[in-house]
């Protein structure tokens, strides 16, 4: 009764652990995706910068390929140990213990393998202004609209920008005579030339270069992403535990027991055991070779008798 028991418990850890590896791989799939979108925006900015090189160290563990393949597998592994659990099969549950491993030891080593701090300082931030004379050009679409985006749409939550560390580097880097629509507070055709000669107000006021300099720094999002992480770690040490310790238990409940003699079948008399001993030291003999021996000796008596009672007959 007390093994039943924990089999039903080491059932329910197990059953809550895989509902928790559903819910946290997809947390992770779904911050991965947002913060892989809004690092292509960074990217594009700071292309061929020392900030480039330092988006890419930070964030490149968060969005690489394997992560995100390792959660799908992890989704595809829980419900295979969610089904392993429910039928108490031993061959699921020892593929759902393998796998765990394997993925635990893909991401302890990609951990491993891509943790370093990037070196990037404020001063870095100057290298940004490279990226604003194409601004507007026909070729440049791409970036006249990353530009846009980015100070329209910034993703720290802190607020909008314009510029690089103020929106007067539109007016020295390119030849434009007012900043782009797209840093007024709000927006309208021509917003900006109206701000720019009535109230400067209506522009944003803090540059891009420091919200830019705060991201690859590490964002709320991907200190986030790294607790997820941790978590899973842990929680996949503990369900690999106790899977082990549920495959033990129903190993040894489903072993055969040892084997009993069968019992006579009912209304048949054994009858009494007759055992015959002969000379010292000569082992019991079976019925069968007592019955041999008997009509032996017997047939020998007789064939003693008439040999005897033909001699007789002879001599009279």
């Amino acid at each position: 009764m007390a093994r039943e028991d924990a089999v039903r418990c080491l059932r329910c850890l197990l059953y809550a652990l895989n509902l928790l590896f559903w819910l946290m791989s997809i947390c992770v799939l779904g911050v991965a995706a947002w913060l892989r979108d809004y690092l292509n925006t960074v990217l594009t900015l700071t292309a061929h910068t020392r900030l480039e090189e330092a988006a890419v160290l930070t964030y490149s563990p968060a969005v690489h390929p394997v992560i995100i393949a390792v959660c799908c597998f992890l989704i595809i592994v829980a419900m295979v140990g969610y089904c392993g659990t429910l039928k108490c099969n031993l061959l699921l549950l020892s593929w759902y213990f393998g796998s765990l491993l394997v993925i635990f030891c893909v991401e302890l080593a990609s951990g491993v393998w891509t943790y370093d701090e990037p070196l990037v300082h404020r001063s870095d931030m100057i290298s940004l202004k490279s990226r604003m004379p194409n601004y507007g050009l026909q070729r440049y679409q791409w970036l006249t609209h990353t530009w846009n985006t980015f100070q329209t749409e910034i993703v720290s939550c802190k607020g909008l920008c314009c510029g690089v560390i103020y929106f007067t580097d539109w007016l020295e880097m390119t030849e434009m005579e007012w900043p782009p629509d797209s840093c007024c507070s709000n927006q309208y055709p021509g917003c900006a030339r109206h701000a720019h000669y009535r109230d400067l107000s209506d522009l944003h006021q803090e540059g891009c270069g420091p919200k830019i300099y705060s991201f690859i720094r590490g964002t709320k999002q991907l200190q986030v992403l790294r607790f997820l992480g941790v978590s899973i770690g842990v929680a996949q040490i503990l369900a690999m535990t106790l899977t082990l310790t549920l495959l033990w238990a129903l190993y040894y409940d489903r072993k055969p027991p040892e084997p009993t003699p069968p019992d006579p079948p009912p209304g048949t008399d054994p009858g009494p055991l007759t055992i015959t001993h002969g000379p010292q030291g000569e082992a019991p003999k079976s019925g069968n070779t007592r019955l041999a021996e008997a009509w032996s000796n017997a047939a020998t008596t007789s064939n003693g008798h008439g040999h005897t009672q033909f001699e007789m007959e002879r001599l009279s």
